[in-house]
């Protein structure tokens, strides 16, 4: 009994500082010095709320750059809560199959010939399945697709690939990760081209 009153009171007074101030703490930091950040990096477009830079969003239509496949996908959206991998192995027939059907759509509808190399990014789903980026090469290989499904003129496709050439993020601090797109930001400034 000596020694379990002092180590309940230690359990007691350890829980609330470690799980109820400094969690507490850290958030007034981060919403003082990064508030955008620590509010989840959302994006509005005309006063709405479209989403958040550090998640994908779905795009299926032809008029947009798709984003990278995601196994959280639930038929309408990419659903956030189950984020994972498929979790197929390399010798999984699903995986084998899910790769090739994302492949071919992904080259007729870009009008690719059948030989064309397509970045993997864009026939399989991410680690967590909730990658808000591609590579500049599978955002140049949309370009096509996209100036035709908006009947763009040759004037608006050049802007169209001057955009993406800007959206372009380079790796984080210089030389970590790949240089990369962000989906829903390109497709937010696509918007804007009259």
């Amino acid at each position: 009994m000596k020694t379990f009153l002092p180590a309940v009171r230690l359990l007691l007074a350890l829980t609330f500082l470690t799980g109820i101030v400094y969690p507490l703490l850290i958030t007034g930091i981060a919403h003082e010095l990064f508030p955008r950040q620590a509010g989840g990096s959302l994006l509005a477009s005309h006063g709405r709320i479209v989403g958040s830079a550090l998640l994908p969003e779905k795009f299926s239509s032809n008029k947009y750059f798709w984003p990278r496949p995601s196994a959280g996908d639930d038929g309408t959206n990419y659903v956030a809560v189950p984020s994972s991998a498929s979790n197929f192995g390399p010798t999984s027939s699903n995986l084998v199959a899910t790769a090739q059907s994302r492949l071919t759509a992904f080259k007729m509808a870009n009008g690719l010939e059948s030989n064309a190399p397509v970045p993997a990014e864009m026939v399989f789903a991410s680690g967590s399945g909730l990658d808000p980026d591609i590579s500049p090469e599978a955002a140049r290989l949309q370009i096509n697709r996209v100036a035709a499904a908006r009947n763009f003129s040759q004037e608006q496709k050049r802007a169209l690939s001057n955009l993406v050439h800007r959206e372009i993020e380079p790796p984080q601090f210089g030389f970590l990760g790949e240089p990369r797109v962000n989906v829903l930001l390109l497709n937010l400034a696509l918007d804007s081209i009259k």
